[in-house]
């Protein structure tokens, strides 16, 4: 049975005195869903944040318990490069193994060298509504960005009426906006009504371009949203739609395109979502003993992070443990080694990703690698420390990354060091297959006011596919403090849109961490000016734009002069569904290139929904490990 204890990392500070509850009879717990929460916020004003020097730290001593992991040291970069500085260019090329005997097999993995540490620059000065969620609509190129009704304000009114009716009231309504959709090259913003609660909710991209919303927060812990991609769409909401309430949950996509959604606070369950209009009974809930043995004093299992795996399984963790699901027969297949040395989801809030899936030009490998990545988290009592105790408590978060083969059986972890520590940190696989670290706290937990020490400095994790050699280097930081509640996309052009952040229940000025409306855009070190003879243009009017599975298709490039194929990489990127840490179904997958004649490339499409489920991808052309200007969205079909 899990502790009983109540407590609970945000909750509002006043809901006119009602108890508020998650839909369904808790099969596991005892209690209500009622929990105390400290009412204390500094009144200290935000004082500016230096990032500072990197200077090494000492080695991860790995041991829990009889953990199997693994463990090796990884360097670092060294500091310098700032912005403008001149940038003596390096290719690489690394031949990977990826499990072939044939010449074919050696896929090419090419990265330019630069001294360039990214750049900065403010996209939009307030854009409304604090970015709590976020994800980017496909064809469309607009950021949806939403955060939680709960707190009936923002700093956007709504157009007009009507306005939301107050959930458990007769007559007081809300005319803020706490939904919006945003043109990512113009900034350009446009309210949109929701009606039950998103707060700390779950999503996904459907196979049409469409966000199927799941869960929240009171009226929306059973809601199913959906948010279409035509012009002046708005929500279409279903309350009801799900057996359990969903409030911290991770919904994944499955290789026909459905989804399931996992957990949620007081509910060690999964389900199904329903189709549109459809409504789950209790019978469709399945139990998850995983999710209830996880399940730390303060939980730390909350939005645990699902993948699936290029063999059909969902890989599964919560807390510091793994495991592969099979969603067919409902079957734990395989338990991995414990993940050492502290707890990594929420309110631990590490960060995590699937790394990039390199498929062969002419792919017929029965088993596809897939390995993950698992970054920072903090000590299993930070949470207690900083929200329970007094007065608070904040610990350093973790300064690891664990990688892991989530195919191989007998695969095991392998720990590095990263250059400082991260919680409620981000992972973006960038278009390239590098992972830029971003936005989060070097202590505390997330929870209201409970983090400290912001780091403002990304840092990009060199990919390369065999495991050996990748490194970290520490980019130029940001000014604006992203704690928690932040969120990010990644964008046509290859830039970041990083926006949110707030650590405070409701929209506060006058606190340490004040709610953040600023969005920002951050370019990356291949987005060095010097290495922008390198950029190539798609040509999309010439290139195919639907695929099947395993047809092989064309994308064309302007003919820019002589262009070497071994230096160049076509990648495909889902855009996740983005919150606290998590970005559900982020997936980047390298296409091996069967031709290259006069600015044609000829690919092959991935060959099944395990490997790529259906739906929209960018796809974009690096050449010289530099993106294309721009990405073309591609649509792979069921």
């Amino acid at each position: 049975m899990p502790d009983t204890r109540k407590f609970h990392a945000e909750r509002p500070w006043s809901l006119e005195g009602k108890p508020m509850y998650i839909k369904g009879d808790d099969p596991f717990l005892t209690h209500d869903l009622m929990f105390p929460i400290s009412s204390h916020h500094s009144e200290k004003p935000l004082e500016e944040f230096k990032g500072g020097a990197f200077h090494g730290i000492a080695s991860l001593v790995v041991g829990d318990g009889g953990s199997a992991a693994n463990s090796h040291n990884d360097d670092s970069a060294s500091d310098g490069g700032k912005d403008g500085d001149e940038s003596p260019l390096t290719v690489s090329v690394d031949s990977l193994d990826n499990g072939g005997s044939d010449p074919s097999s050696q896929v090419a993995f090419v990265e330019a060298q630069t001294t360039f540490k990214g750049s900065w620059e403010l996209f939009v000065e307030n854009a409304g509504v604090s970015a709590m969620h976020m994800v980017l609509l496909p064809k469309i190129d607009q950021a949806l960005m939403f955060d939680a009704t709960v707190w009936k304000i923002s700093k956007l009114k709504l157009p007009g009426p009507p306005c939301r009716k107050v959930e458990g009231t007769t007559n007081q309504e809300d005319c803020w906006c706490h939904s919006i959709v945003m043109d990512v090259e113009t900034g350009k913003i446009r309210p949109l009504r929701v009606e039950h609660d998103t707060w700390c909710s779950s999503g996904a991209l459907d196979v049409n371009g469409r966000l199927i919303s799941t869960g929240g927060y009171n009226n929306g812990s059973d809601t199913v949203r959906i948010l279409d991609i035509a012009p002046n769409s708005e929500w279409i909401e279903y309350p009801g739609a799900l057996g359990n309430g969903r409030w911290y949950a991770t919904q994944v996509t499955l290789a026909d395109g459905r989804f399931m959604v996992f957990g949620g606070r007081n509910f060690p369950t999964y389900e199904f979502v329903p189709p549109e209009g459809q409504k789950n009974t209790r019978n469709e809930v399945h139990a998850f003993k995983f999710l209830v043995e996880t399940h730390d004093p303060v939980e730390n299992n909350l939005y645990p992070f699902v993948y699936l795996s290029t063999d059909g399984n969902l890989f599964i963790f919560a807390n510091n443990r793994s495991i592969l699901f099979n969603p067919n027969n409902h079957q734990i297949v395989h338990e991995f080694p414990v993940l050492p040395n502290g707890a990594r989801n929420y309110p631990a809030s590490g960060s995590s990703c699937l790394l990039p899936v390199i498929l062969n030009p002419n792919e017929n490998r029965k088993v596809i690698p897939a390995e993950v990545l698992v970054c920072g988290g903090t000590p299993h009592d930070a949470y207690e420390k900083a929200d329970l105790q007094r007065p608070k408590v904040f610990l350093p978060g973790n300064t690891d990354c664990a990688r892991m083969d989530i195919t191989k059986r007998n695969g095991k972890w392998k720990i590095i060091n990263m250059p400082s520590a991260r919680v409620m940190g981000d992972a973006v696989v960038l278009p390239t297959g590098d992972v830029l670290l971003i936005n989060g706290a070097k202590s505390g937990s997330a929870g209201w006011d409970d983090a400290r020490d912001p780091n403002l400095n990304p840092v990009l994790y060199k990919f390369k596919g065999d495991g050996i050699g990748s490194k970290f280097t520490v980019m130029n930081p940001s000014n604006i403090p992203r704690m928690y509640h932040s969120s990010f996309a990644v964008l046509p052009d290859s830039k970041i849109l990083i926006a949110g952040s707030n650590a405070n229940p409701g929209y506060m000025d006058n606190v340490l961490f004040p709610t953040e409306l600023r969005v920002e855009k951050f370019s990356p070190h291949y987005l060095d000016p010097n290495l922008a003879q390198f950029k190539q243009e798609i040509v999309v009017e010439q290139s195919d734009n639907q695929v099947k599975f395993g047809q092989k298709f064309n994308v064309q490039i302007g003919e820019g002069g002589a262009i070497e194929q071994a230096k160049l990489q076509v990648t495909i990127y889902s855009p996740p569904f983005t919150t606290h840490g998590i970005s559900m179904n982020q997936r980047l997958i390298q296409l091996g290139i069967q031709e290259f004649n006069n600015g044609k490339i000829v690919l092959q499409a991935p060959m099944n929904g395990n490997i790529a489920p259906p739906g929209y991808y960018m796809l974009f052309v690096n050449y010289n490990g530099v993106p294309c200007r721009r990405s073309m969205w591609i649509q792979i079909l069921p």
